[in-house]
């Protein structure tokens, strides 16, 4: 246990947290997301929805000044996006970073590809659709 840190961080996340630079990025992904194909390096929180994770994570984890910090998929044609789940995200997101913008959509197969280049990739027990997102860590000062 370290004081101020979330029981709920692995010590494998937090090696991954520290070991990131400026502009990487790391995946928070829901439980329907194929993690395992995807992952350069694979992190499991399960059970864990993503708010509790941007809860735990964001105290550690300055969001990019310089570039979209939060990038969502577009909903598939047909399918329908819950606006809850970015309101939960965002609100957590401006706790630590006031200024943060609505995450940045884009299409599922260019999601994929950007995970597959991202740092990491959590897996979470997050249940709701479209419930991934990326985040791009800034610089800490």
């Amino acid at each position: 246990m370290l004081k101020g840190i979330s029981p709920i961080l692995s010590p494998d996340l937090l090696k991954v947290l520290c070991e990131m630079g400026h502009g990487d990025e790391i995946v928070l992904a829901d439980a329907n997301f194929p993690g395992a194909s995807t992952a350069v390096r694979l992190v499991r929180a399960d059970g864990l929805p993503v708010v509790t994770m941007l809860n735990a994570i964001l105290p550690l984890f300055p969001l990019d000044s310089y570039a979209d910090p939060l990038i969502m998929m577009q909903a598939v044609p047909g399918d329908l996006l819950d606006p809850a789940v970015e309101a939960d995200y965002l609100q957590v997101a401006r706790r630590y970073k006031p200024d943060a913008a609505v995450p940045l959509r884009i299409e599922r197969n260019a999601f994929y590809e950007r995970a597959r280049h991202a740092f990491c990739v959590v897996m979470t027990g997050e249940v709701r659709l479209y419930g991934n997102i990326i985040l791009k860590k800034g610089v800490i000062v």
